[in-house]
């Protein structure tokens, strides 16, 4: 028998990881008390706040059997629009890889950076770390995996270094949060701060985080491709992904159709871009762009309607993992909300949190967001949950509550790349057919010096009282 054939007897499915998770919640369901918090509309934020003073214990509604097998499907209903927009992206480069013009393309600029091939890390992550940091871009960055995917086994790296290069970047831009609205916006509004105040800090935070992530990722890609047998993705990387290999020797040059095709893509991703940072674009804008790029691409590459559309086809069932595994993440959250369960961790960690000493409390509030953003990945719905109950405990600390924006928005970034139950993260590894425990192995050394800068930046925060208040 084959290393492969055996590693894939000893491969642990990651749907099944997932599904063990959803099973957990639905166990805690029954240990954790129910419990609920009152909450008034601020109009202000458009959002629902938590009154922190009335917090009461309810009867308690665990998940039963009903409830667990409804999950996966109420998981796809909540996940829909991030779901769509997967198999829209799918089979946008399902259209576009049909006309060869995007390997032709990517072949001949690997080939002309070779030698040179880890100058495209820190250039590529620190365009995508911004996109995060300035914009809060996070899943749309499942549509580079193809592509950088395709360019790292090219250049000899393996693909827990594309994966890295995109969600290592992605991961410190949110730690950074320079103007990231869905977080550190959303947070500063509930806190009562100017928005966006205490930005030099954040600045100084980023460019640090950012740095260490790709440091390392340099580092690991450089020994990978010293030696491909360390990698922890190699048996699968030489049974999936060899085939994303680009052809560097005899590279034709682009036709002027595969020419146009290229510039039709490129158009629509600046023009994508563009949407999300002027016009606020989320999924449904940018789901339209890709559609036009893709048909656009497709007729200009000489593609009949039929192939068209069974390139569309072929290209979306390569997303279908993706997406289950999205809805089943999605699932174990709605158990957990729909049990009632989560005003009470947050009420026992506030208890908890009291009992600080002001110097710790700032650490402690990064703990626990730490591992709150394990079962309420959402960035801003963490926020509208925490921060008010985070406020009135710094303000009883003597710190800060720009400090405490700050815990908040360390703790969410990082636990986004780490937790399952995000979906982001499975996603791109399912592209790339890497199981997680391989992941999770490749990140913890990168995780421990990101909570070793945050714990740095937190007490800096706390002895200069970080404000403006």
């Amino acid at each position: 028998m084959s290393d492969i054939d055996a590693n894939k007897k000893k491969e642990t499915h990651p749907m099944l990881i997932l599904l063990v998770v959803v099973i957990l919640c639905a166990i805690a369901t029954y240990i954790i008390p129910a419990g609920t918090y009152n909450t008034t509309l601020d109009e202000e934020i458009g959002s629902e706040i938590i009154d922190v003073s009335s917090f009461k214990f309810i009867h308690r509604t665990p998940a039963d059997f009903g409830d667990l097998c409804m999950s996966f499907t109420l998981g796809l209903q909540n996940a829909s629009a991030l779901i769509f927009f997967l198999l829209i992206i799918g089979g946008m480069f399902g259209i576009v890889n049909g006309t060869g013009a995007l390997n032709l393309s990517l072949a001949n600029i690997m080939k002309k950076i070779k030698g040179r091939e880890y100058l495209m890390i820190p250039i590529i992550m620190l365009l995508l770390g911004c996109g995060s940091t300035f914009c809060g871009n996070f899943e749309e960055f499942l549509v580079f995996v193809p592509l950088i995917l395709a360019c790292c086994i090219t250049a000899g790296y393996d693909s827990l270094t594309a994966v890295g290069i995109i969600f290592f970047a992605a991961s410190a831009g949110y730690g950074g949060g320079i103007t990231n609205a869905f977080t550190v916006g959303k947070a500063q509004e509930i806190a009562g701060l100017p928005t966006f105040s205490g930005m030099s800090l954040r600045i100084t935070l980023f460019l640090t985080l950012e740095a260490i992530s790709f440091l390392y990722v340099i580092w690991y890609a450089h020994m990978i491709k010293k030696n491909p047998k360390l990698s922890g993705a190699y048996i699968y990387d030489q049974e999936y992904n060899q085939n994303k290999n680009l052809n560097l020797n005899n590279i034709p040059a682009l036709s002027v159709r595969q020419a146009a095709v290229i510039l039709v893509f490129i158009v629509g991703m600046v023009l994508a871009a563009i949407g999300v940072v002027i016009e606020g674009y989320y999924v449904d804008e940018l789901s339209a762009i890709f559609l036009v790029v893709g048909g656009l691409c497709g007729l200009l590459g000489k593609l009949s309607p039929s192939e068209i559309c069974k390139k569309f086809v072929r290209g979306s069932r390569d997303m279908l993992l993706p997406c289950f595994m999205i809805g089943l993440a999605n699932g174990a959250v709605i158990l957990l909300q729909d049990a009632n369960v989560l005003d009470t961790v947050l009420h026992y960690a506030s208890e908890l949190l009291a009992l600080l000493p002001s110097y710790l409390m700032a650490w402690g509030m990064f703990i626990f967001h730490l591992l709150f953003n394990v079962i309420v990945p959402s960035g801003s719905v963490q926020a509208t949950a925490t921060m008010p109950v985070m406020v009135p405990l710094a303000d009883s600390a003597g710190i800060t509550r720009q400090t405490a924006v700050l815990a908040y928005q360390l703790g969410d970034a990082f636990t986004n790349v780490l937790a399952p139950t995000g979906g982001e993260i499975l996603a791109a590894l399912a592209i790339c057919r890497v199981p997680f425990g391989k992941w999770v192995r490749f990140l913890l050394p990168l995780f421990l010096m990101w909570v070793i800068i945050a714990f740095i930046f937190l007490i800096y925060a706390v002895n200069i009282g970080y404000g403006p208040f």
